[in-house]
């Protein structure tokens, strides 16, 4: 049998082989430092586990809507209002198994043969796949460090053509954590003025913010920018609860229309169980989301200072998520022992093999020269990460 042409449009993520190494290793008993995950370490608050084991005891474990529970679709628009100044109506909001599936419907729900979809680089590794799988093209733009790897007007002006259908903006960004201010999404907006171009907002990580960074909605900006928005969101980063798989999409009734349409014939409704965690996740006490908050800002901190200590790193400070995208090209080209740096995915497989500390290669971010660093994980684990990949970098020659 022959595999579908469609698996030829889809690339295999550079970072399986360091994945897979890693597990090999802890397999065989090795203390891994794994700083490639993309998930909070904490566990999910109380209150919000309480509610699904309530909704199980109640036997609230049917299929429900298509679009999700009228409740919780109620409990989106009640945030996206308290927290976003969005108003949206419950026919307007769509929720699916977690933000990846609103994301993956949204462009399914958009994109088609010949139309661009422009994604700024770096970016999260599944964007441009789930543009090839809709058959689409993704146009890059290569951001830069000294900019804060934020997109400049000019550059998104440079990228239109008669072809664009949309453009992605994740803010703040996986993998480096920038995040744009009011001032720069109006200077995108200017750019997009009277064009028929759609945004697809992915904010996944809005709440997750440092220092006095304030996080503004792209949607937020005027009734005309809304109509032509997407909201990607949901509960995985904020409320650590990335395996209950929840997400939303809220944006224009054409739009979430198409969205329905898709998962109607693909998954159907997201997990009950779930759904009732998330009404209480957004209608619940918000403190745990502020603990975190601040935990995280103690670690980038921690992690920020420790590896711009480093000899020829250099690093932006994100001012959300939680990850560091340091720039490490002063190290390729050098070697140790049986090691040659040519790439990142050499220099992560070097971190992982002789220092135990997993990293993502930049690559995987349409980024070479940096790697991906998480610090969601303990300080004693960062401290003790910090040494190793210091070590294994002064190794090299």
């Amino acid at each position: 049998m022959h595999a579908s042409k469609r698996l030829s449009y889809i690339g295999v993520s550079p970072t399986m082989k360091v994945s897979a190494k890693a597990k090999k290793m802890k397999s065989e008993g090795i203390e891994v430092i794994d700083l490639s995950v993309g998930e909070p370490d904490f566990p999910t608050p109380g209150n919000i586990k309480e509610a699904a084991k309530h909704a199980i005891d109640d036997n609230r474990t049917k299929y429900t809507i298509n679009v999700g529970l009228p409740e919780l679709r109620e409990a989106i628009a009640n945030k996206l209002k308290r927290d976003n100044n969005l108003d949206y109506s419950i026919s307007e909001i769509v929720v699916s198994s977690g933000a990846k599936q609103s994301l993956f419907n949204t462009i399914l729900s958009m994109i088609y043969v010949g139309d661009e979809l422009i994604i700024p680089a770096p970016y999260w590794v599944s964007y441009p796949h789930m543009v090839s799988i809709a058959q689409g093209e993704t146009v890059t733009i290569n951001t830069e460090e000294e900019n804060g790897f934020r997109v400049t007007p000019e550059q998104l002006e440079s990228a239109v053509s008669p072809f664009t259908k949309g453009i992605l903006i994740c803010n703040p960004s996986n993998p480096t954590g920038s995040a744009y201010s009011k001032k720069e999404l109006e200077e995108l907006i200017e750019v997009l003025d009277g064009k028929e171009i759609y945004i697809i907002a992915d904010e996944i990580y809005e709440k997750l913010v440092y220092d006095d960074y304030k996080f503004v909605s792209i949607a937020s900006f005027s009734e005309k920018i809304k109509r032509k928005t997407v909201v990607i969101n949901g509960v995985s980063k904020a409320y650590s609860m990335t395996g209950w798989r929840i997400g939303f999409a809220a944006g224009p009734e054409e739009i979430i229309g198409g969205i329905n349409k898709i998962q109607s014939h693909s998954t159907s409704n997201a997990s009950s169980i779930s759904q009732y965690a998330a009404i209480e996740a957004f209608n619940g006490p918000q403190e745990d989301v502020e603990k975190m908050r601040v935990e995280f800002q103690k670690r980038r901190n921690f992690i920020y200072d420790a590896l711009t200590s480093i000899p020829n790193i250099t690093c932006y400070k994100p001012n959300g998520a939680f990850y560091l995208f340091p720039n490490i090209s002063s190290y390729l080209g050098k070697s140790y022992g049986k090691y040659k740096i040519n790439n990142s995915v050499d220099l992560a497989m070097y971190l992982l093999e002789s220092a135990e500390v997993a990293a993502v290669p930049g690559s995987a971010f349409g980024s070479e020269g940096f790697i991906r660093v998480s610090f969601a994980t303990s300080l004693q684990n960062l401290e003790l990460a910090f040494k190793r990949i210091q070590e294994a970098l002064m190794q090299l020659s």
